[in-house]
């Protein structure tokens, strides 16, 4: 049984950076692509990065892109989410997810098993 734990969140004031992890364990972590999503409230799970299983190719939404870096640790069975310049729009629960295949895109139905998601607050 593959489990996900996310960590890092926290409040933050605006241009501030919080580095996220997701540490996995069961099943083949480096098989896998990784990704992270988020979900502020009263809005719909949304694509944020992935990293393919290797760690070559990275995709992020426009809207985090140049502020956000999405990393892996293969030996370390572990995803990061390392995030600058934070505005307030950023503030949403960050889950971790992983891909059904070792390359996934961004829609939520490419990933199988999720964490239970770590708060991030970003203040004015």
């Amino acid at each position: 049984q593959v489990q996900l734990v996310e960590s890092g969140g926290g409040l933050v004031q605006a241009g501030g950076s919080l580095r996220l992890s997701c540490a996995v364990s069961g099943g083949t972590f480096r098989s896998y692509g990784m990704g992270w999503f988020r979900q502020a409230p009263g809005k719909e799970r949304e694509f944020v990065a992935r990293i393919t299983s290797g760690g070559g190719l990275t995709r992020y939404a426009d809207s985090v892109k140049g502020r956000f870096t999405i990393s892996r640790d293969n030996a370390r069975n572990t995803v990061y989410l390392q995030m600058n310049s934070l505005k307030p729009e950023d503030t949403a629960v960050y889950y971790c997810a992983r891909g059904r295949t070792a390359i996934p895109g961004p829609g939520r139905y490419e990933y199988d098993d999720w964490g239970q998601g770590t708060q991030v607050t970003v203040s004015s």
